[in-house]
């Protein structure tokens, strides 16, 4: 079975434009096929736009954590999770 994970990063910051996603979600240590980023303080993409990108993209159980921006290009995982859906 496919897992993929959506981190909600909390906050009303924007993520900084030198921010790296793929460092920090190679740093955060999570066991997952796909993992997808939604900050909170965008309006473009959120968490039904991410749940929709990882079930097209094969995956089948998909669970949501919260998040912190920590430092740079690292995200601090909270002890949440929240399953959004499993076969």
């Amino acid at each position: 079975m496919k897992t993929g994970i959506i981190v909600y990063v909390l906050g009303n910051q924007l993520h900084e434009e030198n921010f790296d996603e793929k460092k920090a979600v190679r740093d955060m240590d999570v066991k997952a096929d796909k993992v997808e980023l939604v900050f909170s303080g965008e309006k473009n993409f959120d968490v039904s736009d991410a749940w929709w990108k990882l079930t097209s993209k094969g995956m089948n159980r998909i669970v949501c954590r919260y998040g912190e921006i920590a430092g740079c290009s690292e995200i601090r995982l909270k002890d949440r999770e929240l399953q959004l859906c499993a076969y």
